[in-house]
């Protein structure tokens, strides 16, 4: 870790690797929680931690800002936890094994949790360093946000003086998000009804995808594997009486899964008829993602012979037939913004068990009507089928703030940085800043971070340099008077 050693940011880099050593999965937080607030007390600082593990910390205003406006620093404690496959990590009770690869930071056969580790080594860093021009700080750490912002959502801000915010969750250096999508979480199931049949158990994996941030890369159209798993069942009982045994797919519904593991049941006498619609499926879909996802494959993990509980024919009709009419990916594109997704879906997680099949998906619009029709198109293709339905994790939209003084300090410095403007976008993934600032009336907010690669995935890469130049910008805007 020489190159983290002899960085410019290296107490950001310090603080980010310690924060990998300590398990912080979505939903699996206490211990990070803990480590926050034990930081806080050990420096003499004020701070709250409630029920549900958010962590607030104050720092008063460095020797000449006692007059400047507070500012609040924000970001989530929590990571999308994912492992390749064969990984032996157990990631809810271990730390993540981080490398670099020249500029870049990773960590080996598991997602990095950059989003959103870097945003709290960044306020650690500032709370913690003595020697930084600053006014008045309100660090906010919230929990939960990748599995719906449940950590905002509970969050009591009265601790908090400040109205303007500074959010650093986003992933792209050089541009200031100004306003994001709202979004909610939609589950639905499938009773299952299950027999006894003889024949042919194949079990398959659908993969080689790319996957990726179902808010930050759903415009790329990658496969779904989930999504293409349900395209080989639909396919696949054109030829034969194909039954689902098993399905098994992603690990987060706001994550582009890349792989789903499918147990396919024919009889011996149409396994050859089976054969043949898979070998065809495989051909057409390698052809259709040549270009946006060109790893897709079919891999047949085993064949065998034998009785296999089953689901009935009828059950299997329904579960294929929602499977493929259920929406998914950008279904809308904005009129006022040139290339901001407007509405969409992603069929995160896929599961069947005895009980039933389980369809998880993250949906998000940056329009409230059009996001409230896709929820109703999925409610009844879902009731038509028998399923069940219900929605979890709600969030509003963050509107755009025609007058923003931080926004408006913000480019001053960066301007006289880089002697050139910042991009000011809006962008389709959710952000917390919706939420927050229905808690404080009148609230300030603009979001910013450094260069991320391929988030929520085993591939996920944090720019080392890209780190370095926010940490001097973050500092620099700390330190502009108002």
């Amino acid at each position: 870790m020489e190159r983290l050693q002899n960085s410019e940011a290296k107490e950001v880099f310090s603080w980010f690797l310690k924060l990998c050593a300590i398990p912080h999965g979505s939903g699996n937080i206490r211990q990070i929680s803990d480590f926050l607030a034990d930081f806080a007390r050990e420096r003499g600082l004020d701070y709250v931690q409630d029920k549900t593990g958010n962590v607030i910390i104050k720092k008063g205003a460095s020797a000449g800002y006692e007059q400047e406006p507070t500012l609040i620093l924000q970001g989530h404690m929590d990571m999308v936890a994912v492992k390749k496959p064969g990984c032996a990590k157990d990631m809810a009770k271990e730390g993540l094994d981080v490398k670099t690869d020249g500029d870049w930071l990773y960590a080996q056969d598991t997602s990095l949790g950059g989003d959103d580790g870097i945003a709290v080594a960044y306020m650690l860093s500032v709370l913690d360093d003595s020697s930084l021009a600053h006014p008045a700080i309100e660090a906010v750490f919230t929990v939960d946000e990748e599995t719906g912002m449940d950590g905002a959502r509970e969050i009591d801000l009265g601790f908090c003086a400040g109205k303007r915010l500074l959010n650093l969750d986003s992933e792209e250096e050089g541009i200031f998000l100004t306003s994001c999508a709202g979004g909610a979480r939609l589950h639905g199931f499938l009773p299952a009804e299950w027999e006894t049949l003889e024949g042919c158990l194949y079990r398959l994996s659908v993969g080689g995808l790319q996957g990726g941030h179902s808010g930050a890369e759903i415009n790329k159209e990658r496969g779904n594997s989930n999504c293409l798993a349900g395209r080989l069942l639909y396919e696949a009982r054109k030829a034969a009486d194909v039954r689902p045994v098993s399905m098994e797919g992603g690990l987060a519904d706001n994550a582009i899964p890349r792989q789903t593991h499918i147990g396919l049941f024919v009889t011996e006498r149409e396994s050859g008829a089976f054969e043949k619609a898979l070998a065809s499926f495989e051909d057409e879909v390698k052809k259709e993602l040549a270009v946006k996802d060109p790893g897709f494959c079919v891999e047949l993990l085993e064949r065998r012979q034998g009785a296999f509980c089953v689901l009935t024919r009828d059950c299997a009709q329904k579960a294929a037939f929602l499977l493929l009419t259920l929406p998914n990916g950008v279904q809308s594109m904005s009129a006022d913004i040139p290339g901001l997704v407007q509405t969409s879906l992603n069929l995160g997680i896929l599961r069947l068990d005895r009980e039933g099949m389980q369809l998880d998906y993250s949906v998000r619009s940056s329009v409230g009507s059009e996001k409230e029709l896709l929820l109703d198109k999925a409610e009844a293709l879902l009731k038509s089928q028998g399923a069940s339905w219900e929605l979890s994790g709600a969030y509003p939209a963050w509107e755009y703030r025609q007058d923003s003084p931080l926004r408006g300090k913000m480019v001053q410095v960066y301007q006289h940085l880089y002697h050139e403007m910042p991009r000011i976008e809006a962008i389709h993934a959710g952000l917390e800043c919706g939420i927050l600032a229905g808690k404080i009336p009148g609230l300030d907010c603009v979001s910013i971070g450094p260069d991320m690669r391929d988030i929520h995935t085993t591939e996920e890469r944090l720019s080392i340099p890209s780190v370095e130049r926010v940490w001097n910008y973050l500092q620099a805007v700390l330190a502009q008077k108002d």
